[in-house]
């Protein structure tokens, strides 16, 4: 590996306490459910049929040391950086001429979502790529998300935590370097674009934030579908993010004691953000889903990860105004369909621009192979 500052960074292996399976499994059989819903969609919330049969395969069939297998075979590490600790995988490619690339996931994300991705973007000659698309991954934890550890203080918005990654890619002896990133990863990987940090070549996101403001008084069709579509979504879909923008604390008592309470509050954003119609299983397995799920009970991160939207209590998805090199993706099932017309307005670089055939929100974790794909075209032209 290599770094400017070896001692600054700590292997880390993931080792789960057989007391924490046990008191998991007992609060599971323990649930106590609400009565069904009074309507036959999802209106109210995740029906209570889709909810039971997600924790009987948890508490059932789910192998509860499948999350310490998966990544307990990726290289990990910790490393302080700015007052907290920061976990991340890294995995270097074999090809030596390949571009670093620090992606970072989102909420209700983790780690887990970019599991699959890994292996085609860090060596594509053994799956079916070339060589000369080749990266080498650094993918971290959001502070108070998964094993990196959780802010005492408040401060770290999004600004902060760009700063922290560009930190790291340093620390790990980067001078030239791409990030990407959806979600939160988009909000952060912008905000690393606006400071351009010396070293940082390009981003690529698949959740631009690209509404101008004022909105133009005539629009295309794009634009009216995009406008449409963020209109649903504040009106009948952003709930969640005023609770943890507003009271992160009062909610995490709840996600903190239920596994239950924690597991509905991710799936029912599977549900309504990936391209599957409204039901996720049509895209994702039950074990990848509980991965993820499992992944935040065990690391009691229900609290700390809600924080992140009380830290960037003033965001929308106003245009971020960027002069490096930017690449989009917008995936069919994603919240907006961000308008090219809108990206190129502030993007003022945009080297790449497509519409992916499918995906939602969750395009890594949902259609792995074409997220590859479209990384390693947004990428070619930085190379």
């Amino acid at each position: 590996m290599q770094t400017n500052d070896r001692a600054a960074l700590r292997p880390f292996r993931i080792e789960i306490k057989q007391s924490s399976i046990d008191d998991l499994r007992a609060r599971l059989a323990a649930t106590r459910w609400p009565e069904r819903e009074t309507v036959d969609d999802a209106s109210q919330g995740v029906p209570l049929a889709a909810m039971r049969a997600l924790v009987e395969h948890w508490r059932d069939r789910y192998d509860f040391r499948r999350i310490e297998n998966r990544l307990g075979r990726l290289p990990q590490w910790i490393t302080e950086i700015d007052g907290v600790d920061v976990h991340f995988v890294h995995v270097r490619s074999p090809h030596p001429e390949a571009l670093p690339l620090i992606m970072t996931h989102g909420w209700p994300g983790s780690v887990i979502e970019l599991l699959d991705v890994i292996g085609p973007l860090t060596d594509p000659t053994a799956h079916g790529g070339e060589a000369r698309d080749a990266f080498h991954l650094v993918l971290p934890s959001l502070p108070g998300y998964g094993f990196s550890g959780k802010p005492r203080e408040p401060g770290w918005d999004r600004h902060r935590v760009a700063r922290a990654w560009h930190a790291l890619m340093q620390r790990l002896g980067y001078s030239r370097y791409v990030a990407q990133g959806g979600d939160w990863g988009a909000v952060v990987t912008q905000a690393m674009g606006s400071q351009a940090p010396k070293g940082l070549a390009a981003i690529h996101v698949n959740m631009p934030a690209v509404v101008p403001r004022p909105v133009p008084d005539e629009l295309d069709e794009d634009e009216r579908r995009a406008l449409d579509a963020l209109q649903t979504f504040f009106t009948k879909g952003s709930g969640y993010a005023h609770v943890q923008a507003t009271r992160p604390q009062t909610l995490g008592y709840a996600l903190a004691d239920s596994p239950v309470g924690q597991a509905a509050w991710i799936y029912e954003k599977l549900a309504a953000w990936t391209d599957s119609g409204g039901v996720p299983e049509r895209v994702l397995a039950r074990d990848a889903m509980l991965d993820d799920i499992t992944l935040y009970w065990l690391t009691n991160s229900g609290t700390s990860s809600a924080r992140l939207y009380w830290e960037n209590a003033d965001l929308a998805f106003d245009a971020v105004e960027i002069d490096i090199p930017v690449a989009v993706t917008v995936f069919p099932g994603e919240i907006y369909r961000a308008p090219r017309r809108w990206a190129e307005r502030c993007y003022r670089d945009l080297v790449y621009f497509n519409e992916a055939e499918r995906g939602g929100h969750f395009a890594a974790f949902e259609q792995p192979a074409i997220f590859v794909s479209e990384l390693r075209a947004a990428f070619r032209s930085i190379r």
